[in-house]
């Protein structure tokens, strides 16, 4: 599965209004739909390469989107086909039907298939699963090659809904911008790989995917606090706190203190022992702390964050350090914090958000005044004033013990050099899944720290 980087993400009524906003600047919605067709009829020419097409059209705009590349092809002698589940009831896609001088089949039981299947049936405005009767007939094509128009059909665009579609794409093209469902699971994985059309769209959004980064080279003015100095509150299970301050090392931190363990996994992280916590966190040098690795709800963890919190810093807060801190968090709204729950942890700090994983994450961003990032094979990172960045698809030897700690640290590292909260949590993410990525199978929490 490949997505462009730092692509735009739209929602339905978003994508809806940007259509709206192109028309009124000049551009017709009958031009967009041309431009999306030529771009499904080249992808599909492409795919193809000299196999049959079919393409199923569906009443709405999707289904116009399927007459245009339908006409398209069979223009530059393509042996393609066009099946219909209904006439045509949009004008737009009323007007791309009357383009199309070829026959149009019914999708029924006795529909032919062909090498290349184009699902141009419903997109993303479908509200409800496919009846069983098309998903029957749908499921019978699945061992085609299979493009989607903007989403397989069944898909839910805006990723709120687990539905299953019965016909999975090998390819999906992405109109104008990409869809919450191309990112989030279930819907991201049976997307196959996702190519986005730019057809002149034109929008600002809020919500992005991952862009291309890495960690900056340090320049000829950098020292080892300019760069970056992290502090590491260790818990009792101190080994889950040294795979953090080993991260922040790793990730570009300058100068990285454990506190409260007895050692260091490198000899360059400074260990120190509990009771020097308190004077620590008066270090003016001191950049970011990192809580909650390896360490349980306790009196102890309450005492350390709530001591943190006071020190004024920012703060990166792991595991049951976000619940003891929320209260306050709430409190000063606006502070330089970032959250790391994982499906678990995200529930219990925050039971009452519904919704897609990115309108909950949105909303527990705005509710803790912090950037949240919201763990799993479809990470999704949120800033309080809205802005989203997808992180799918990231490495599945991700889920294993210590590599929500390796990602704390890097947070950490990133944090700590100052600047905006939101691309210090982009940057660690983009960081995390590159290292994971390098290594490959069999990756465990340990081999992201090591050269």
């Amino acid at each position: 599965m490949v997505l462009p980087p730092d692509a735009p993400i739209l929602t339905n009524d978003a994508m809806r209004a940007a259509e709206d906003a192109c028309a009124a600047a000049g551009t017709s919605l009958a031009e967009l739909m041309e431009r999306a067709g030529a771009a499904v009829a080249d992808t599909a020419w492409r795919m193809a390469a000299g196999a049959p097409i079919l393409i199923l059209c569906g009443p709405g705009n999707n289904g116009g989107d399927g007459y245009v590349a339908a006409r398209m092809l069979h223009e530059r002698g393509a042996s393609v086909r066009v099946a219909a589940l209904a006439p045509p009831k949009t004008d737009l896609a009323i007007a791309a039907r009357a383009e199309w001088d070829g026959p149009v089949e019914a999708i029924d039981d006795d529909l032919a298939p062909a090498s290349l299947i184009v699902d141009a049936l419903f997109g993303v405005g479908l509200k409800r699963p496919l009846a069983d009767d098309l998903g029957r007939i749908l499921a019978g094509f699945s061992d085609k090659r299979i493009l989607a128009v903007d989403v397989p059909s069944g898909v839910d665009a805006d990723g709120g809904n687990d539905w299953e579609p019965p016909l999975p794409a090998n390819a999906t093209i992405a109109l104008g911008a990409l869809k919450p469902g191309h990112v989030l699971l279930p819907a991201a994985r049976n997307c196959g790989t996702i190519m986005l059309a730019p057809i002149g769209i034109d929008a600002t959004p809020m919500m992005r995917t991952l862009p291309r980064q890495s960690v900056p080279d340090p320049d000829a003015n950098s020292h080892k606090f300019n760069r970056g100095m992290v502090l590491v509150r260790a818990g009792p299970m101190a080994g889950a706190a040294g795979l953090t301050a080993a991260a922040a090392l790793r990730a570009g931190a300058g100068y990285v203190v454990l506190s409260g363990a007895q050692e260091a996994p490198f000899s360059a992280i400074i260990a120190e022992d509990r009771a020097s916590y308190a004077t620590r966190l008066l270090d003016k040098r001191l950049g970011a702390i990192v809580i909650g690795s390896g360490y349980p709800a306790s009196e102890a963890l309450a005492r350390d964050v709530g001591a943190a919190i006071d020190a004024g810093k920012a703060l990166v807060l792991d595991a049951a350090a976000i619940d003891v801190a929320l209260p306050r968090l709430r409190a000063r709204q606006g502070g330089a914090a970032i959250l790391t729950p994982h499906e678990g942890e995200f529930v219990r700090a925050f039971p009452d958000f519904s919704g897609s994983k990115i309108d909950r994450a949105k909303a527990a961003a705005g509710d803790s005044g912090s950037v949240v990032i919201y763990k799993g094979a479809d990470t999704v990172i949120a800033a309080p004033d809205g802005r989203v960045v997808a992180a799918w698809p990231g490495s599945s030897w991700l889920a294993t013990a210590g590599t929500g700690d390796v990602l704390a640290g890097a947070c950490g590292a990133m944090l700590a050099r100052g600047g905006d909260p939101f691309d210090a949590a982009v940057a660690a993410v983009g960081w995390h899944i590159a290292q994971a990525r390098r290594i490959g199978p069999g990756l465990v929490a340990d081999d992201l720290i090591r050269d």
